[in-house]
């Protein structure tokens, strides 16, 4: 009995072992990953992504930040934004001047305040008004501070236009008023690009 535990043992550990991959694996399959976006094949940027997130924590911290933000990417070129958001949320609290992922998280978070603006349109009972408005003020306000980075270091008209129509809807004029001053604050230390 004895010998067959050991042998069991023996057994599972080199399973355990072959299975583990090296981080010159990992970052050989992180390559291909780079290659397959690189080439805009996003089933295979997919695939590789899952494999690679098993390990990703023998890939260098700053190359997992780049890992992510491109995982994110290519989540959100396949409409999976519910997908997309954790990794952008990673990327945004560990590079929180990285403008270009305050703008996707101010897009994400911004759709379900776009189903219940429509709602809000649709529907006359003052009661129920009055819960779906308090539930798209959350969500707006949720989008705005990522919407506002996003403007502060790459202005656009589209955005401004659209940040101005959501403090509007949301009946806050303080917020419209100092938005020059914020904008004017949040530019400072924009950062465009991440490297690995």
């Amino acid at each position: 009995m004895p010998k067959k535990t050991i042998t069991l043992l023996f057994i599972l550990c080199f399973c355990t072992i072959a299975k583990a991959q090296t981080a010159d694996q990992v970052y050989d399959k992180f390559l291909d990953f780079n290659d397959a976006r690189s080439h805009n094949n996003l089933a295979k940027t997919l695939t590789l992504g899952q494999q690679i997130l098993v390990n990703v924590d023998k890939l260098p911290a700053k190359t997992r930040i780049y890992f992510y933000n491109a995982l994110a990417k290519a989540y959100e070129d396949n409409k999976e934004f519910g997908k997309a958001l954790p990794y952008y949320e990673t990327v945004a609290k560990a590079v929180p001047n990285y403008y270009v992922v305050h703008r996707a998280l101010g897009y994400i978070y911004l759709m379900p305040a776009d189903e219940l603006y429509k709602k809000l349109q649709a529907t006359k009972d003052k009661t129920a008004n009055a819960t779906v408005m308090q539930d798209y003020k959350k969500a707006v306000l949720k989008a705005l501070p990522h919407l506002e980075k996003a403007q502060a270091c790459d202005p656009s008209d589209e955005t401004l236009a659209l940040i101005q129509s959501l403090y509007k809807n949301i009946k806050d004029d303080a917020g419209l008023r100092l938005l020059s001053g914020r904008l004017g604050t949040l530019s400072k230390n924009c950062i465009d690009i991440i490297t690995e």
